[in-house]
């Protein structure tokens, strides 16, 4: 292709953000009261709430569902056409319906219409017509309406369901707010992966404990220090008085100035070269927090103490990284 050709590809794709860029920035217009209410009934609903839309505004329907699950409201998808056809029976007296269609009268969806009325549910519609049959039928009409589909022909559903998956996105982003669904909340959603080793692994999962863990007392010796630094092969040593105390910390590096001062290993005590403020966090702290603080400091090991800073564990950049937090 000539380069005439590409700023024909670029153009269009320039184009087509805009116009979906356009139709977002629009749906700001569209909050207010209605939206309001619409987040109190999905926090209202003590059952789950049920998203349904046909064709693309299914897919969206599907994607929005499954954000509301993993954001503390238990949510589903239903096919509308499905639901004709005996999923009905999935829907409870104490669920609540959110449906999606741009025209508001999805042949499909307008079936379910006096099932939902029997029922006596809620239902929370997101259409780009106002006056439509779904928007009059609901209890909640949210308007996401669009100038014009990016679709140079106007007929592909583009801009349109854009606007209607921020939408979703916005109510379940402030019903999520306004719950205080927490961090770790979120991580039992998730699980699996990297997203869920980085929000619910602990760094006692991951540190060294026992008699794994470096430590010597404030008047050993440089050799000392070499010898447990050594051994255990975490590159430092905690520096402890009898009762298990932490009293410093002693790394590789503070061994490498020391023989570079000249310090006689024999006899230099610890007590005089070690860094007697050293960072230290508990066991509960999650160990992406502890990452975080050593990639801050620039050090590569944390020291684990307890309420009384007795040492109790040593968690190194290495075991993390190991472990998939990054």
């Amino acid at each position: 292709m000539d380069s005439d050709s590409d700023q024909l590809l670029i153009d269009s794709a320039r184009r087509t953000i805009g116009l979906e860029s356009a139709a977002v920035l629009a749906l700001a217009d569209a909050i207010g009261p209605a939206f309001a209410a619409g987040c109190r009934l999905l926090m209202n609903t003590t059952g789950r709430v049920v998203v349904t839309g046909m064709g693309k505004s299914g897919h969206v329907a599907g994607k929005i569902a499954a954000t509301l699950a993993s954001t503390g409201t238990p949510a589903f998808f239903v096919h509308p056409g499905e639901a004709s056809h005996g999923d009905m029976g999935m829907i409870t007296r104490s669920d609540c319906v959110l449906a999606l269609s741009n025209s508001g009268n999805t042949h499909e969806i307008i079936t379910l219409l006096p099932l939902i009325k029997r029922l006596d549910i809620p239902l929370i519609s997101i259409t780009g017509d106002a006056e439509s049959e779904l928007a009059q039928a609901s209890a909640v009409h949210l308007l996401a309406c669009v100038e014009s589909e990016a679709c140079p022909l106007n007929l592909a559903p583009t801009s349109s369901t854009t606007a209607a998956l921020v939408m979703g996105d916005a109510l379940a982003i402030a019903v999520l707010e306004a719950r205080g669904f927490t961090a770790e909340e979120f991580a039992f959603s998730h699980p699996g992966g990297a997203l869920g080793k980085k929000l619910l692994l602990r760094v006692s999962d991951v540190m060294v404990k026992s008699d794994e863990i470096p430590r010597v007392r404030p008047n050993a010796t440089l050799i000392d220090a070499l010898d447990e630094i050594t051994r255990k092969g975490l590159g430092m040593t905690a520096v402890a008085d009898e009762n298990g105390k932490l009293r410093g910390v002693f790394t590789d590096g503070d061994l490498r100035r020391a023989i570079e001062n000249q310090q006689n290993l024999q006899h230099t005590s610890l007590e005089t070269v070690m860094c007697d403020t050293p960072t230290t966090i508990s066991e509960e702290v999650l160990a992406a927090e502890a990452l975080g603080i050593m990639e801050r400091q620039r050090i590569s090991s944390l020291i684990i103490v307890d309420d009384s800073q007795a040492v109790c564990g040593v968690v190194t950049l290495l075991a993390l990284l190991k472990a998939g937090i990054s």
